[in-house]
């Protein structure tokens, strides 16, 4: 069965229970000379891998220990244990693309759903999901 999304934008690429998720999301830029903000707080997935692809603008990405901007066209992988975050560190938006796997895109889900954002809420939350905070 092929399926298709037009457009992919506010809508997800997956069927259902694939192993596979893409999502098309925005990033606000942040003012000149104020520190980004983490799109995600630095975690680790322990069974699944992450990966993104800039279509406009610039992200950050630390992923252990490297950091690096990944402009349009550029993709970046976050290995399965790899302690990892991403922002945008330019004024201007970022557009990309997210692949991830649908246990991930469950964590998303539940992240957004829940009111209790305390670190030992979202530590248990993780857990469910097989990851954690770093």
């Amino acid at each position: 069965m092929t399926i298709i999304q037009s457009p992919l934008a506010g809508h997800l690429l997956s069927s259902e229970r694939s192993n596979l998720v893409i999502a098309e999301w925005t990033a606000e830029g942040c003012a000149e000379g104020t520190e980004p903000e983490w799109i995600a707080p630095l975690h680790i997935h322990h069974e699944d891998d992450e990966a993104w692809y800039v279509l406009e603008g610039t992200l950050g990405f630390r992923i252990g220990d490297q950091i690096v901007e990944a402009k349009a066209g550029d993709c970046v992988l976050a290995p399965r244990g790899s302690a990892h975050t991403y922002w945008n560190p330019k004024a201007e938006p970022a557009r990309y693309l997210l692949m991830m796997t649908y246990r991930i895109n469950e964590l998303i889900q539940a992240i957004h759903a829940t009111s209790d954002r305390s670190p030992n809420s979202m530590r248990t939350l993780f857990k469910r999901y097989q990851s954690e905070l770093a």
